[in-house]
């Protein structure tokens, strides 16, 4: 079978080079030239690319692989961006890398079911969390932009997002919205989140719901701070 595995970290590496020891054909890619170089023997294939990179990632065997595999862990921006592009670009099995129920819920909004989560929670994110009760996670997409899972303000529940007008007022886009519920796994009482799929201005913000907002942080914190 023919594998791409698109990130170099110790997770890809390790993977790439079991898969290729195998029997199967892997595609290895990474940014960055000097860890290409090192795993050139032990890989199929290594290439030297940016995966955000449309253009170059359209130059890739996409259509003949089994699936692509998003290894990615550091930078969890990039790896949005890459599971979006192979998204477009109708790949027909993509598996994410995940490193926190966030991101998680993003890739299930663009129905991208296959994930595996081999990190715990950061830090940082959890720093964000115990900083504002409101914000139940959390990464960086740059320097300037985060992706933020916030409950819906209390004074928005039950209008469309249409009627909420949540981006004209502080400047932030709702990329879907989650539904939170309780369930029993082996006797044991669980929370359990659904996506609702890419959000419309049609989307109507539950009581308890949840809210992936996508923008500057000083923005969203306007949102989940201001009263009116």
């Amino acid at each position: 079978m023919k594998y791409i595995v698109l990130g170099l970290g110790h997770f890809g590496k390790s993977l790439s080079i079991h898969l290729t020891s195998l029997g199967h054909e892997v595609i290895a890619v990474d940014k960055k030239l000097a860890i290409v170089e090192q795993l050139k023997d032990k890989i199929t294939y290594t290439v030297c690319m940016d995966s955000t990179d449309r253009e170059a990632v359209t130059s890739l065997p996409l259509k003949d692989c089994d699936a692509v595999i998003v290894a990615i862990g550091e930078d969890e921006g990039a790896s949005l961006l890459t599971t979006a592009l192979l998204k477009q670009l109708n790949v027909k099995r993509i598996i994410g890398r995940v490193v926190s129920d966030l991101q998680k819920t993003v890739l299930q909004a663009m129905q991208i079911e296959e994930h595996v989560m081999p990190e715990e929670e950061a830090a940082e994110r959890l720093a964000m969390r115990l900083d504002n009760v409101d914000i139940v996670d959390s990464f960086k997409v740059s320097d300037r932009y985060s992706i933020i899972e916030t409950r819906v303000p209390s004074k928005y529940v039950g209008m469309t997002l249409k009627d909420a007008n949540l981006t004209n007022k502080y400047k932030v886009i709702v990329l879907t919205t989650v539904k939170a519920y309780d369930t029993t796994v082996k006797g044991v009482m669980v929370q359990r989140k659904e996506a609702s799929g890419i959000a419309s201005s049609e989307t109507i913000l539950d009581e308890g719901g949840l809210l992936v907002l996508f923008g500057e942080l000083s923005d969203i914190k306007k949102l989940i701070e201001k009263e009116d």
